[in-house]
């Protein structure tokens, strides 16, 4: 359900990209699904609250990573999903391994064909 949860986030997170703040109303609707346990949904509270309200953080950590590119000028989902990468490496409390794993599958799903190698790319940086 971890994987599940992560794209929950990664819907609402994407969201908030585009308005610049939270939606409680859209996290509410979220937290209704009933295939969600009670876990699964603190998780999912947590994380997006946690990315929201270290976002610009969050961006310039990315920022200083990259290399011919801006923030700016990022494809929204390999940034929403270098953000909620970076948010967990950052909290160290899930193996960097599986934090890259899931990041890349997020990027393969959501974005394009090369967004999957440019995460990876980009988050091999903070895990040297």
């Amino acid at each position: 359900m971890r994987r599940i949860s992560r794209e929950y986030v990664f819907k609402l997170v994407f969201e908030f990209t585009f308005y610049g703040e939270r939606n409680d109303d859209t996290l509410d609707l979220f937290l209704t699904d009933c295939e969600l346990t009670d876990e699964d949904k603190d998780y999912i509270r947590n994380f997006y609250r946690g990315i929201t309200s270290q976002a610009d953080a969050l961006k310039e950590q990315i920022a200083s990573r990259l290399e011919r590119y801006t923030v700016d000028r990022l494809y929204r989902p390999d940034l929403v999903v270098l953000m909620m990468a970076v948010y967990e490496l950052n909290g160290k409390s899930v193996p960097a391994k599986v934090v890259v794993n899931e990041a890349v599958t997020l990027a393969k799903k959501y974005g394009t064909e090369k967004s999957g190698g440019f995460v990876n790319g980009v988050l091999a940086k903070f895990v040297d």
